[in-house]
């Protein structure tokens, strides 16, 4: 099999060992060690060649610019929608880390109140209270990601990767979660592995594993297998980080 190719089994495969994951792990720790960072390096090296990336940005071009085309009007309606709901702008943007640490600006629809973080920074979770009527709906749809067509159009994001973080959450969590930059030598995406296994139910320990899991087998065929699988899991209304 090449190097570049992953069967459609080995996908079962990193699912079920993402469920193991979810159900055995002790949180606070993580199973990322040097070599397994060793490892990472040696395997984004070799698997992030000028075929792949050039496949895999011609994906992201053809996917974002149709999916931006296709879905104007309904993300205008979005858009509205949202300040009708609850005060504040309708589209959301935020400094995140990209490819090798680089900061872009993100987009988003809002889906918290405009204080959200009156307090400080807070990490997201599922049942989140600063969710407002709107942004729960579009959260738990994932329609709120679709502004980040945009940052997939302009090089910033993939269609797959891991999700973007913000400076400062990258720096609390590389205090207790050895190799958690890792995550940075790939592009980050709409979508992942840890997307579509648990998102906002995932502890940051949890994710960074599964983040792994995906840089070690990455492929074009997987990417396409991730994205049908998000479709899919966005049908059923679960949402995602």
């Amino acid at each position: 099999m090449s190097s570049r190719m992953i069967e459609a089994t080995a996908l079962k495969k990193m699912i079920d060992n993402a469920a193991a994951i979810h159900t055995a792990h002790e949180p606070g720790k993580t199973n990322l060690s040097n070599d397994d960072i060793i490892m990472i390096e040696q395997l984004c090296s070799l698997k992030n060649g000028f075929v792949y990336r050039s496949l895999k940005r011609l994906l992201d071009l053809a996917v974002s610019l149709n999916g931006l085309l296709i879905l104007f009007f309904p993300m205008l309606l979005i858009g509205v929608w949202i300040k009708l709901d609850s005060e504040g702008p309708a589209l959301f943007t935020q400094e995140r880390l990209g490819l090798n640490g680089k900061p872009f600006r993100l987009f988003k629809f809002r889906s918290m109140r405009i204080d959200a973080e009156a307090d400080g920074p807070r990490w997201a979770s599922k049942e989140d209270d600063r969710l407002t009527r709107v942004g729960r709906l579009i959260r738990k749809t994932r329609l709120d990601e679709l502004p980040q067509l945009l940052n997939i159009l302009t090089g910033h994001m993939s269609l797959v990767g891991p999700r973007p973080e913000r400076k400062i959450f990258y720096d609390q969590f590389e205090t207790y979660i050895h190799g958690f930059h890792q995550r940075l030598m790939v592009k980050p995406g709409l979508t992942g592995l840890a997307q579509v296994n648990g998102g906002y139910d995932l502890l940051p320990e949890e994710k960074i594993l599964l983040d792994v899991e995906y840089m070690k087998n990455q492929s074009l065929v997987l990417d396409i297998q991730l994205i049908l699988k998000t479709v899919v899991i966005v049908f059923n209304h679960h949402g995602a980080r």
